[in-house]
């Protein structure tokens, strides 16, 4: 069995199937939301002692108003959040995108992370998101929201993969790391999302007529993979978190005790702030008391009328006492102690952009019936030269999978002939479609509120046409029916495209997710390559695509001479390509996914996405730890190309060495006690911190905090007398926990990340023509006859070389931590090693998941060339 016992944490016995926050559809027995209070106070990691100590003096002088004011946006279209200006707090600016800053005029339309994550190249991610926080400052924005590693890519067909990295949680993990290291030092506030289980678009809202969806999920099998990613990024200081849209184990994620107060802030010991994701706040005195911090954008779950759970809500519930004040100080606290921590209160600029128009003049209030206008926007360019970083990664994430006969790369003399529209730019512009909502053109990123505005598009076919002389452009999906017979020299380049985003839109029948396409080519693809290599001798295809495709009706093909997989390559598709196709720079883009041969390979769980229910849609991870490479291994099932699959056009020799650093214990040392956090009075305030100010001129739809005086007065006096009280949810307490034995820093015991093993591997280009850059890979092997159920192997570290000329080589280092060599085991709720005691851990070497060259003993100490792995 993959997972050992059910017995503790987020899935204790099924006797507690009550103690949840707001009632459920049914779950599976075993799969259950178990009551975690109260919310954990922030600020006991040494390293915010000095933002929570000025959050502190800053929020001990706030009115009531002014601190459920800053807990809220301020409406949808009407900006971000509310401010305390008489304090010099401002409004925060919340702005997407997975690959940018969206909305917004002269910015850089970067690749996606499935494009980023597929370069495995740690440098270069984090000059991207170096380049995005850059921009994010220039623009004036608060808060990046991103990175994205749920969903972590589970199922194939998920609408919103190609915003995360890759269908892995290490390969997620460090890309999210790196990403927000970049972003954060630009004194931009990163935000990892979405908490959690957001593996599929359709059914994840909650609507008044059916809850989101249940993703159902062990706990053995959260904290290895899909958890994972969050640890991390906790790890490397992220200062916000977004819940999802969907349940997880029946209950809401935006009011999810145990993920939100139990995991993130406890054990992972997460100091930053948790924010809704838009519209996805269902729930007023509950979530407060769940943990969440911020409610985005203010309204509630319909947005009509301008009324909102929190605002003067929130304000209603700390003065008649249902939310405690302290509650309501963590929340503040932990808001202004990470504005504090990244230096927004030092010179940070404000917006100087509006994400409703691009005129320089538009309504100040978008949302009112009626606004006043003014200037929005001031058209700040804050590109830099951050085209040459967004090409580099466009470009070092394209993958070769086939090259039969070393076809690759092609020569500028030869004839050439490129088929299918994503060779060239949508004829309506690049940003035709709003949001991206539409496959139409070149395809560089997918839909929904992971797009930015393209500040334009170099795309492919002008490429190749600066290259080469002699090129016919057919702009059609459809093989011309008149078409002269070519010679058989001539070269067919044939683009294919495969698009999914956010379930706010629907595109040719695909309502995020790909559930009408699945992983067939759209607009006929697989047919216009078959109808080409009918014709032609010699067929190149490119693919951009979100995700996997199903290749098997022309793979084999001998006429087909080579794959490359673009990916989504954002703005820079065009040169990226062009370098790649005529051999100025060798490929070295890995899959950041397994392509397999039927979509049956995987279980259903899997495979398929989850269809209508009455009630709410359940959604059980009944594969527990084995998705992509870990599933296709322990079947023993051969992928068409396997994760970390890319072929180069050289070749290169790996020799490496380990050296053991930390010696282990069975689970981690104990951990260190919180540090203090900051002290407010818990006396409700007085009612009058709620009034309304004399004389304020409303605006329709903006959401304020403050209360009619009747109302402020009537609440304070059920507060002050204490007896009419709120309906808690079973288990809720306001005494603070010591915190879990996983516990101690960012994200969990410090001791997870200690350096157990190094491994430096020396890469060499035994190539004699081209020089190119190779990944390598560390997959471990757990050891044998251990009381846990492990995957074949599991990725666990990476790195790239520089660019090796023939015969030239470089050595670089892969590490493991205790954490890398650890499960989680849910009888003790801790990280174990099972290997301590000289058991044999193996650290396999590779290129791919497929294609590991040596193996490293951790009991020996030596590591072999020539065996034989074990996928």
């Amino acid at each position: 069995m993959a997972y050992r016992s059910l017995v503790l944490g987020a899935f204790a016995s099924t006797s507690l199937a009550a103690s949840v926050v707001t009632p459920r559809d049914p779950v599976p027995p075993g799969f259950v939301a178990a009551p975690y209070y109260p919310a954990p106070h922030g600020g006991w990691v040494a390293s915010w002692e000095e933002a929570y100590s000025k959050a502190e003096a800053l929020v001990s002088q706030m009115t009531l108003a002014e601190k459920t004011n800053i807990t809220s946006g301020i409406g949808i279209f009407m900006g971000n959040t509310g401010s305390a200006e008489r304090l010099g707090f401002p409004r925060m600016c919340l702005q997407d995108s997975a690959l940018g800053v969206s909305s917004a005029d002269n910015v850089t339309a970067f690749p996606a992370g499935i494009t980023t994550g597929a370069t495995f190249d740690k440098k270069l991610i984090y000059a991207r998101g170096v380049a995005i926080g850059e921009e994010h400052r220039g623009k004036g924005t608060n808060v990046y929201l991103g990175p994205s590693v749920g969903p972590l890519g589970r199922k194939p067909l998920g609408g919103r993969n190609w915003e995360g990295f890759g269908s892995d949680p290490v390969l997620q993990a460090k890309a999210a790391a790196l990403t927000i290291k970049g972003v954060q030092e630009q004194g931009i506030i990163a935000t990892i999302k979405h908490l959690i289980g957001n593996e599929q678009e359709m059914y994840r809202m909650y609507n008044p007529f059916q809850p989101g969806y249940s993703a159902n999920i062990d706990d053995r099998t959260l904290h290895e993979l899909y958890l994972w990613p969050f640890a991390e990024s906790v790890h490397a200081g992220v200062g916000s978190a977004m819940t999802a849209y969907n349940a997880v184990n029946g209950s809401a994620c935006s009011q999810h005790s145990y993920l939100i107060n139990g995991i993130l802030k406890d054990e992972l010991g997460f100091q930053g702030f948790v924010m809704s994701d838009w519209l996805s706040h269902i729930s007023g005195v509950d979530s407060a008391l769940a943990g969440l911090d911020m409610n985005m954008p203010g309204d509630t779950n319909i947005p009509l009328f301008g009324f909102s759970n929190w605002h003067y809500e929130l304000s209603r519930s700390v003065l008649n006492g249902s939310v405690p004040l302290d509650r309501l100080n963590d929340m503040v606290t932990r808001i202004v102690a990470t504005w504090y921590k990244f230096g927004q209160d030092r010179d940070h600029p404000r917006p100087n952009f509006s994400s409703n128009t691009r005129d320089r003049d538009g309504l100040l209030y978008p949302a009112a019936l009626f606004s006043p206008k003014g200037q929005v926007n001031w058209f700040v360019n804050v590109q830099a030269d951050h085209y040459l970083i967004a090409r580099e990664v466009a470009q070092d994430a394209i993958t070769l999978l086939k090259n039969n006969g070393s076809f690759l790369p092609l020569t500028t003399s030869q004839s050439l002939h490129v088929f299918g529209t994503a060779a060239q730019v949508n004829p309506d512009g690049p940003n035709a479609c709003m949001n991206r909502a539409c496959n139409k053109g070149t395809l560089g990123m997918g839909w929904g509120s992971g797009v930015a505005d393209y500040p334009y598009l170099d795309d492919p076919i002008s490429a190749i046409r600066k290259r080469v002389p002699d090129v016919k452009f057919f702009n059609t999906d459809g093989f011309p029916w008149f078409h002269p017979t070519p010679s058989p020299d001539d070269v067919a380049i044939v683009f294919i495209t495969s698009d999914a985003g956010e379930n706010s839109f629907t595109v040719e029948g695909n309502n995020g997710d790909r559930n009408s396409a699945k992983l067939a080519a759209w607009h006929n693809g697989d047919e216009l390559v078959r109808k080409t290599a009918e014709k032609y001798n010699n067929v190149i295809v490119v693919a951009q695509t979100v995700g996997p495709l199903d290749l098997e009706s022309w793979i084999d093909n001998p006429r087909v001479k080579g794959v490359l997989f673009q990916h989504l390559p954002g703005q820079e598709a065009g040169e990226s390509l062009a370098n790649i196709l005529f051999g100025d720079v060798s490929p070295s883009g890995h899959l950041p996914y397994s392509i397999t041969k039927r979509a049956n390979d995987f279980p259903d769980s899997i495979a398929n996405l989850r269809g209508f229910a009455f009630g709410q849609v359940q959604d059980t991870y009944s594969e527990g730890l084995y998705i992509d490479y870990r599933w296709l291994n322990k079947e023993k099932i051969r992928p068409r190309f396997a994760f970390g699959h890319g072929l180069s056009y050289t070749n290169f020799s790996f020799d490496a060495t380990i050296e053991s650093v930390t010696p282990l214990s069975l689970v981690p040392p104990a951990r260190a006690p919180k540090g203090s956090t900051p002290v407010y009075s818990t006396e409700i305030p007085p009612a009058s911190e709620a009034y309304w100010p004399e004389g304020f001129n409303r605006i329709w739809r903006y959401l304020y905090s403050w209360l009619n005086k009747n109302d402020a007065d009537n609440a304070y006096a059920v507060g002050i007398a204490g007896v009419k009280k709120y309906n808690y949810p079973a288990g809720y307490s306001t005494a603070q926990k010591p915190g879990p034995a996983a516990g101690g820093g960012e994200g969990g015991n410090p001791a997870l990340w200690d350096i157990a093993f190094r491994v430096p591997v020396t890469v060499k280009n035994t190539g004699d023509t081209f020089s190119g850059r190779a990944s390598v890979q560390a997959y471990v092997q757990y050891p044998e006859g251990i009381p846990y159920d492990t995957p074949v192997v599991q990725l666990r570290d990476f790195e790239k070389t520089r660019v090796l000329a023939p015969g030239e080589e470089e050595t670089v280092t892969v590490e493991l931590t205790r954490k890398d060599l650890s499960v989680w085991d849910t009888e003790l709720q801790n990280w174990v090693v099972p290997g301590v005691g000289g058991k044999r851990y193996t650290v396999w070497i590779g290129e791919a998941s497929d294609r590991l060259f040596t193996a490293c003993y951790t009991d020996t100490g030596v590591c072999e060339g020539g065996r034989v792995p074990p996928v």
